[in-house]
């Protein structure tokens, strides 16, 4: 947003108006720059004679309107993005005649070109403040209103709102109007899009017409059946425990280029990112993946889009209860029954990480801006949410949650709220009146507690006392309330099984077991069994040992979860040494059954290589990682999810001249793997590898993208030029970078590509330069391009002092605004982390 709505701005601007409808009329015929944007806004004023502003973001205003009186376009304040509003009506009725911008950043009206066939394709993308790129409007959640669309656009387009279409004629589409929702959640998507139409059958015969699209060019690669088949579960699922019915006319899901998030939950108009649609072959992981953002976007459609928060104070009430529910439906009615397993590892350890950032918050965190929420879309808003969300689950009991959740969607239907209501209707139906207190220990303060396991045994072996002791950090002093389970785990013929899990309330700093004394102990002590809390957990010397010497062979798959997650985080804390970390998965990788978890704990192993290991012994440890992946990819059944997800880490660790030569081999088809087919996407790997470690550069980088001169492609292409290891290609690659040129997708895979983990060396000149640009940057660019290059563009990858001093000298001299400074200093962390982690790595040599 332009002008950065603040929260007293919106509460000021809520308490004086009371929106009733919105009338757009959008002319998209008028070339590649801009588009007509007709809006007629109703509502009524608390205070007649009082003044306040609407938005609109880089318009050209042509005609203002107020009460039939002409207002001056010239007082429109581009760059703030206001139009003011003086003397109010009880009754109004506001009229502005603009033109507005396209987008090539993703948010507004983004436009995009199609490299294939030269199509034009848009799509919105409001959240957090941008509808008003698109149309004039009070922006902000608790303004709801209703919303009428009329598009103007070439009749081959298909033209794609939040509700059906009610008539078309002569390319003027008109739809019906939506009920009251929120501007962020409004959309629209035209373009000459490839369509599948189905529908959704309750029992008693009603329908839900659904809709998947994607680019024509894309269409041969759209499974769209394996969509609808995880739509329909979704709904199924979420109709009958929410027992509120769909609120929407239709569901369409939009498949969309350039698109900067994973999806978004417009209301009946949900749109995705487009790699979903999977050009070559993925393992299950994506699908389970897609599976999971599909729902997690359907559970916005009531929670969210039907009750929506009052502010973005509340944004973890949309997302982290989209998130829990997405898993929950998931593992209850999907094929991916062993989600929380997904979720324990994948979720939870990026909620890990960002809860021990410098800038970590409550969970109900304070935004005082719009573009302080923009850097809270992140671990501890979804993961940590949704993980406290579970942890909620355990201690209230699923079906007193569900049930309080369906007295809050009846009571709030169609409105905004707070997190009171919603913990008030929990407290009624689960009995519990204990929930303000648990808001305070669980959603009000930040960092996470660490469990561990302290017993005694007598001379035969048996636990003499056992108790749970919790710690927590000395700047978040918090102990919290926990339901755990403790879990007994015994080697035997058949693996590391459980033996007894214990249930129980963990409270304070020391919590007594008493029914575990007198038990003999286990091989494996698990704290926190089953993953119903959020909380570090660390494993005694004896089941430590354990996990060396057998984690593979622990047979159910979330306990292993959960002790993989114990071991990683040992290795970002500096507590395991990254030699051991890496050989403890490579020694236990075969007994990982879940692909997810496979291609997290080699992605982890990677980067705990590339960044946490004593730099002396970094090639050692690629070597390996590539020597183990190599003999794991030739056993895997040929054709398998583990085949090529062994191919594809592989791939990435190779560094010696036999590896890199495979690679080399396998992209020319000199070598063949039986089962695994060397397609588009594996090409570009297998390609860039091959750049990256100075054995390819440009020219074979320009026969690729002939091949696959698509935007996929481009943006391969731009990633594989950045990566090439010269001084001259990193210069170039920094001028695109910074020139605010590049459309969003191409900036994010050049700067990608930048930002190679094995060329560290080559970035050493761009700390100063980063620093130099950044403020700039986040002052002259827009919110989520500005946010990216701060993000990624940071030097983590010069792991030196001397970062660390250049980011705490230019967060001093330069003062910057406070989304910023929260992003350098988690970036310097990284640093921090990483130096402490080579640390010891280094005493283990």
């Amino acid at each position: 947003m332009a002008g950065n709505l603040t929260r007293d701005e919106a509460r000021e601007r809520a308490r004086l108006l009371t929106v009733d409808s919105y009338t757009v009329e959008l002319d998209l015929t008028r070339g590649a720059e801009r588009f007509g944007s007709t809006t007629v806004v109703r509502f009524g004023c608390a205070e007649p004679g009082a003044s306040t502003f609407v938005d609109l973001h880089g318009g050209v205003v042509h005609e203002v309107t107020l009460n039939g009186d002409a207002l001056d376009p010239s007082s429109y304040d581009a760059e703030k993005g206001r139009l003011p509003l003086p003397s109010l009506a009880a009754e109004n009725e506001l009229k502005v005649v603009a033109d507005a911008t396209y987008s090539r950043s993703g948010e507004g009206l983004h436009r995009f070109v199609d490299p294939v066939d030269q199509s034009v394709y848009l799509y919105t993308q409001f959240e957090t403040a941008d509808a008003h790129r698109m149309y004039t409007c009070f922006d902000q959640p608790d303004l709801k209103a209703t919303f009428e669309l009329t598009v103007r656009a070439p009749e081959d387009w298909q033209v794609v709102t939040n509700e059906p279409t009610d008539r078309e004629e002569g390319g003027v589409w008109h739809f019906a109007p939506t009920p009251r929702v929120s501007t962020y959640i409004t959309a629209l998507v035209a373009g000459p899009y490839h369509v599948v139409r189905d529908e959704y059958r309750r029992e008693d015969g009603s329908v839900i017409p659904l809709g998947v699209f994607c680019r024509a060019s894309l269409a041969e690669h759209l499974d769209a059946d394996a969509i609808i088949d995880v739509t329909r579960q979704g709904f199924a699922f979420f109709e009958k425990v929410f027992d509120q019915r769909y609120p929407f006319g239709k569901y369409d899901q939009l498949f969309v280029p350039e698109f900067n998030a994973g999806a978004m939950e417009n209301a009946g108009c949900v749109t995705f990112l487009e790699d979903y649609v999977f050009r070559s072959r993925v393992t299950d992981a994506a699908y389970e993946r897609r599976a999971e953002t599909i729902l997690h976007e359907m559970a916005h459609m009531w929670f969210g889009d039907l009750v929506t928060m009052r502010w973005w104070d509340d944004l973890w009430l949309n997302e982290s209860f989209a998130t829990y529910m997405s898993v929950l439906c998931q593992a209850e009615a999907t094929k991916w029954k062993n989600a929380w397993t997904t979720f324990a590892n994948v979720e939870k350890a990026w909620a890990y990480r960002q809860d021990q950032l410098p800038s970590t918050h409550p969970i109900a965190a304070d935004i005082p801006d719009i573009r302080a929420v923009e850097v809270n879309f992140d671990g501890i808003t979804y993961a940590k949410g949704a993980s406290v969300l579970k942890q909620l689950v355990a201690y209230v009991g699923l079906e007193n949650f569900l049930e309080g959740v369906r007295r809050y969607f009846q009571r709030h239907a169609w409105g905004n709220t707070v997190l009171g209501d919603l913990l008030d209707a929990l407290e009624e139906t689960s009995g519990r009146g204990d929930l303000a207190q648990w808001s305070k220990e669980w959603l009000e303060t930040a960092e996470v507690n660490t469990l561990r396991p302290v017993y005694e045994v007598d001379g035969e072996g048996n636990f003499t006392s056992f108790v749970v002791q919790q710690e927590a950090k000395r700047d978040y002093p918090t102990l919290r309330s926990h339901r755990v389970a403790i879990g007994l785990y015994d080697r035997t013929a058949e693996g590391v099984v459980r033996r007894r899990r214990v249930e129980l309330d963990v409270r304070g700093a020391r919590t007594e077991v008493p029914e575990l004394v007198g038990e003999k102990r286990p091989d494996l002590v698990l704290v926190n069994d089953d993953d119903l809390t959020y909380a570090k957990i660390r494993l005694d010397e004896h089941s430590l040992r354990t996990l060396v010497e057998g984690i593979g062979d622990i047979r159910e798959s979330l306990p292993r979860a959960l002790c993989w997650s114990a071991a990683w985080d040992m290795t970002r804390d500096a507590e395991m040494a990254t030699r051991d970390y890496v050989k403890l998965v490579l020694s236990g990788i075969r007994g990982v059954t879940d692909i997810t978890v496979t291609q997290t704990l080699l992605r982890q192993a990677r980067t705990a290589v590339q960044q946490y290991a004593d730099p002396a012994w970094r090639a050692t440890g690629l070597g390996l990682m590539a020597d183990a992946l190599y003999e794991l990819a030739q056993e895997a059944p040929a054709g398998s999810d583990f085949q090529l997800a062994y191919v594809q880490a592989f791939t990435a660790t190779a560094t010696s001249e036999e590896h890199l030569g495979y690679v080399r081999e396998l992209l020319d088809g000199a070598q063949v793997l039986d089962g695994l087919k060397v397609d588009t996407e594996l090409r570009w790997a297998l390609l860039r590898r091959l750049v990256a470690t100075g054995r390819a550069g440009q020219a074979e980088i320009d026969a690729e993208l002939r091949r696959d001169p698509t935007a996929a492609g481009e943006r391969h292409a731009a990633a594989c030029a950045a990566a090439i290891p010269t001084a001259e290609a990193k210069a170039a690659a920094w001028d695109r970078i910074t020139g605010g040129e590049l459309p969003n997708a191409v900036f994010r895979a050049t700067l990608g590509g930048f930002v190679e983990p094995d060329q560290a060396e080559l970035l050493v000149p761009y700390v100063d330069r980063y620093f130099a640009e950044v403020g700039r940057i986040w002052k002259e660019w827009s919110s989520d391009m500005s946010q990216t290059f701060a993000e990624v563009a940071y030097p983590f990858l010069v792991i030196e002092q001397s970062t660390i001093d250049r980011t705490d000298a230019h967060i001093r001299e330069q003062d910057p605004p406070a989304a910023l400074r929260r992003l350098l200093s988690e970036g310097r962390d990284g640093v921090a982390r990483a130096l402490r982690a080579r640390a010891k790595d280094t005493a283990a040599s």
